[in-house]
């Protein structure tokens, strides 16, 4: 059967189409993993690190599909809350079979390492786009930043990356140094603004303005009591009870109280049944 042009371009568009969404909902999978809102001190810490932004619309993601370290003979390929991708200088290993193939290293997972061995680049998959995890770097300082770890439980040496996002709205620095933190672990940093938290404060705990209204108020009140009685016990010399500024006044507020309440409940409740005015009719 022979398919027309108009029809094949109909299906190319209709696969084009496909693939487009599939990625777009693999993104927004892989996303979510780089979200994380915290509590303390009655704050609320939003960290979204794939959510665009004026400057940078693709959130800590780098806009070149991955970001690179080299120190001295390690080079360090990785990508966060993503995949990498490899538009120019893709990286030359001898071994990539888990990461991409010879002809497609480094696009299989989120991080990659390479050391020279001989003369030639050895790699190492590090991390992959479903093991990433992330928390803050300080419980302590929330607002420090947060760091994303990655990691490769398929391999035997069970490899692992760290990457500390340093809150930094002034812009960014990307990561400058690595450190092998074990056999196949290893840890660097870049800042990032996207590392800062978004802070909400949390309604419904502590004490809210009313709150501390009435701290406020019972605090001047204490003080005035104390002021009134170290006066009067030192300068007046009066001992014992009245030695309480103002005491016949508190002693008589629980009467007056009492008289304000009763008022109150005549004026709502109306007369009882059993006084009737008199001037109501009487039925005989």
């Amino acid at each position: 059967m022979t398919v027309g042009g108009g029809d094949s371009l109909r299906w190319v568009l209709l696969i084009s189409t496909l693939l487009a969404i599939l990625h777009r909902l693999s993104l927004n999978s892989v996303s979510a993993i780089c979200e994380l809102s915290i509590v303390d001190h009655n704050k609320l810490y939003n960290y979204s690190l794939a959510s665009p932004s004026p400057k940078f619309p693709h959130g800590v993601l780098s806009e070149d599909g991955f970001y690179k370290v080299a120190v001295n003979q390690t080079v360090l390929w990785f990508q966060l809350c993503d995949a990498m991708i490899f538009n120019h200088d893709p990286p030359t290993c001898i071994d990539c079979e888990d990461c991409g193939g010879p002809s497609h290293c480094g696009m299989g997972c989120s991080a990659l390492v390479a050391h020279k061995i001989g003369g030639y680049p050895v790699c190492t998959t590090v991390g992959r786009t479903s093991s990433m995890i992330i928390d803050l770097i300080d419980e302590k300082s929330p607002h420090m930043g947060v760091v994303v770890t990655m990691s490769n439980n398929f391999s035997e040496l069970n490899c692992s990356l760290a990457v500390s996002v340093i809150c930094d709205s002034s812009g960014v620095q990307e990561p400058l140094a690595l450190e092998k933190v074990g056999t196949c672990d290893y840890a660097t940093l870049l800042r990032h603004p996207s590392g800062c938290a978004e802070i909400v404060s949390v309604h419904g705990k502590g004490l809210g303005w009313f709150g501390t209204f009435i701290t406020i108020i019972l605090c001047l009140f204490g003080g005035y009591l104390l002021a009134g009685i170290v006066y009067r016990f030192f300068y007046l010399g009066i001992r014992g009870i009245d030695v309480i500024p103002n005491l016949e006044f508190w002693a008589s507020l629980p009467h007056r109280a009492q008289s304000m309440f009763m008022l109150l409940v005549r004026k709502f409740k109306g007369p009882s049944e059993g006084y009737r005015s008199s001037y109501s009719p009487v039925n005989f």
